[in-house]
């Protein structure tokens, strides 16, 4: 990095602000990785991230605020300090506790809120799931599954009103009114769906990215099934695409 930084044109012109979408970049595509199980590509996406770590701490020493050597050293004590069931007399009994405690000592470094480490940048699944998560530290959470469905019907009912008064409503402001209210309720759907993942044990975003994979299979070969049949998707019917895609569904689940 050091040779790069002083020898290449590019090196030479990257800040932090230049390289933070790059990082952001990097990042999902380790997560890429990450979700289709590849290894290698994971090793692989790793040492871009240590890369951008390297970069980052060139740029910080170049303008003397900190190295490489600090960012290590940094991270060690933090890790030291919150773990004083390991490197302290502190007892935990189980996972949640050492979340708990992780939150509280935070608190007494000066966050004002158990939310505040959830960064605003998050993609919203995850964001609503760290929210989640954080709130539950300090016992802001259901006891039971159950109650957690009983809401997620709540939000679906309250969510179908909503629906049905954009609806009857004409006047331009008042439709525009009732579609953020339509968008609301949507929102409050799908966080209560989100915390119903949790207690199924689930990764929302794994969820809905799996999801995703499978649409993207499936709809591409919907594409290659009408390409043989000498046909474009733009000239069939639903009717004939759906059932084209409930043959692929069938020959996936056999």
């Amino acid at each position: 990095m050091d040779e790069l930084r002083e020898k290449c044109p590019w090196d030479k012109k990257q800040t932090i602000e230049s390289l933070r979408s790059l990082t952001i970049e990097e990042t999902f595509e380790l997560a890429d990785a990450i979700t289709d199980g590849d290894f290698a590509l994971i090793k692989e996406e790793l040492g871009d991230l240590l890369l951008h770590i390297v970069f980052y701490s060139r740029i910080g020493a170049e303008q003397k605020q900190f190295e490489l050597n600090d960012v290590i050293e940094g991270i060690c004590k933090k890790l030291v300090h919150r773990h004083p069931h390991i490197y302290g007399d502190v007892v935990v009994n189980s996972e949640e506790d050492v979340k708990r405690n992780w939150e509280q000592l935070k608190l007494k470094e000066g966050k004002t809120s158990v939310l505040q480490g959830v960064p605003r940048s998050l993609p919203a699944t995850i964001k609503a799931l760290r929210l989640q998560e954080k709130a539950k530290q300090v016992g802001f959470e259901w006891d039971h599954r159950e109650q957690v469905w009983d809401k997620v019907l709540e939000e679906l009912e309250e969510l179908k009103e909503a629906v049905a008064a954009s609806h009857v409503q004409s006047e331009q402001a008042i439709a525009k009114h009732n579609q953020n209210k339509v968008e609301e309720e949507f929102g409050d759907l799908i966080f209560s769906l989100i915390n119903y993942a949790r207690f199924l044990k689930i990764d929302p975003e794994t969820a809905l990215e799996r999801t995703n994979k499978k649409f993207i299979h499936r709809f591409t070969l919907l594409e290659k099934e009408a390409a043989l049949a000498g046909r474009s998707l733009s000239e069939m019917t639903l009717d004939e695409m759906d059932a084209i895609w409930n043959q692929i569904k069938q020959r996936s689940a056999s």
